[in-house]
């Protein structure tokens, strides 16, 4: 195979490997109107706060993504200066519509995030993805899987794909995920689709920072009512039912009309907004039009209700409180004598020594002398 056809797959690709070679590079988009500048890309060359500030401002995509890494580190040498360049970048930020994505594995999420994203592009809008990776236990590093599989969204100009590492955290939502929106509101982005893994208590937090809230499921799954006993349908403000394609459209149509029928008898997760169920194609962009309706119609009722002002305001004192409740974590850990002891309490408890509770109340009382 010459090296031309075979310039966009990793150099450890099996020589006479064809298109079913999963794994190549995806070109991604190329700085415009100057040279890259490889002193940037630089990682432990910290910019200023006005570089960060004003590069953040111009939409220049580099350093947009070095601002992400900046708040993203858990380095106390940079806490400061992320903070100092977040206070800048608030005045121009919330000014998106953030909506949040989730769904069950196979449900079509990567797929059906493109396919809104192409159509949104072709809007006039401009587009940030937030994706959530599933970490490496071992490294706690992201493999990075959904930006090869939103192939087409990472070469376009107008739109900005992170996936970020879950660093194996409750439900797999990126801790930094809020600040990361505010950095992309800054630099212009006008919608933010924020991607979960589909599990646990990702959800709820992911519910916490966006406008609308969007549930993917797939037709035929068995029990078409199941996500209502789960409690995840009073999370969302819209259920898709995705892949209403060829054999599956019946199927589908099916599947809506059973849940329009039983969100009638549920709480819904916006004051003044019905939950609706819809059907669409990510694969052939059947009912993407549709959805962003919905979306748009949404913000509209919440916007003249004054709900969507409202969640904006809860949104921020939550976030609040969820960083202090991170920072006397992170300091009771870090407590010097708590350091000192807790493996001493691990080995007791081990050995049935002493009960938990004991452990726990010496541990904090250590806080105190």
């Amino acid at each position: 195979m010459s090296k031309e056809v075979n310039k966009y797959k990793p150099d450890w690709t099996p020589e006479n490997a064809g298109d079913e070679f999963a794994v190549r590079v995806v070109k991604g988009v190329q700085p415009s109107g100057k040279k890259f500048n490889s002193a940037l890309s630089t990682k432990n060359n910290l910019l200023s706060i006005d570089e960060y500030v004003d590069g953040v401002i111009k939409g220049d995509r580099i350093t947009l993504a070095r601002a992400i890494t900046l708040v993203e580190s858990n380095s106390s040498k940079h806490h400061q200066l992320s903070q100092e360049v977040l206070q800048k970048l608030l005045p121009h930020s919330g000014n998106s519509l953030r909506i949040g994505i989730t769904g069950t594995p196979g449900a079509g999420k990567s797929t059906l995030i493109e396919s809104l994203g192409m159509y949104l592009l072709k809007q006039g809008h401009k587009v940030a993805v937030l994706t959530v990776d599933p970490s490496s236990s071992i490294s706690k590093g992201s493999i990075l899987g959904d930006k090869t599989r939103m192939e087409q969204l990472a070469k376009e100009v107008n739109c900005f794909i992170r996936p970020s590492p879950s660093g194996g955290t409750l439900g797999g939502v990126a801790r930094k995920t809020r600040e990361t929106i505010t950095l992309c509101e800054a630099a212009g982005f006008d919608v933010v689709l924020i991607e979960t893994v589909g599990v646990g208590q990702s959800e709820i937090t992911v519910r916490s920072m966006v406008d609308f809230f969007l549930l993917v499921l797939i037709p035929g799954g068995g029990d078409e009512l199941q996500g209502i006993k789960k409690g995840i349908i009073e999370l969302t403000d819209a259920v898709l039912i995705n892949k209403a394609d060829g054999k599956n459209e019946q199927l589908a149509k099916l599947a809506k009309s059973e849940y329009a029928n039983a969100l009638h008898y549920i709480q819904h997760a916006t004051k003044g907004w019905q939950t609706k169920a819809l059907t669409c194609s990510a694969l052939t962009g059947k009912g993407i039009p549709e959805i962003w309706e919905t979306i748009k119609e949404f913000e509209k009722v919440t916007k003249a209700s004054g709900v969507f002002i409202e969640r904006r305001k809860e949104q921020s004192l939550e976030w609040v409180f969820r960083m202090v409740e991170d920072g006397v974590k992170d300091s009771f850990y870090n407590h010097p004598k708590v350091k000192e002891e807790l493996p001493k309490m691990k080995e007791k408890i081990l050995e049935g020594k002493l009960p938990a509770t004991t452990a726990a109340e010496y541990l904090h009382n250590l806080l105190k002398t």
